[in-house]
């Protein structure tokens, strides 16, 4: 899984694709990153979790991704 963006990719990426769009982190343009985001959920700040867990699921449903982690799910109910 080749979950890197070079720095100028990342720049170029809509804020729309952004976990966090407004701090533009957790890039999630394509499956591999949303499963990246997944992956590093426990490092996104407590009051952000659920907006984050949103995001996710939202992506993990345009790109086909199953989300298995019961933090995130339980997150993105909140």
């Amino acid at each position: 899984m080749n979950d890197r963006l070079s720095y100028s990719d990342r720049k170029s990426l809509p804020d729309l694709v952004f976990g966090l769009p407004e701090r533009r982190e957790y890039p999630m343009p394509d499956a591999a990153h949303v499963r990246a985001a997944e992956a590093y959920f426990r490092y996104c700040p407590e009051e952000l979790k659920p907006e984050l867990a949103r995001a996710i699921m939202a992506r993990a449903a345009e790109f086909g991704v199953d989300v298995e982690s019961p933090t995130v799910l339980e997150y993105a109910r909140q």
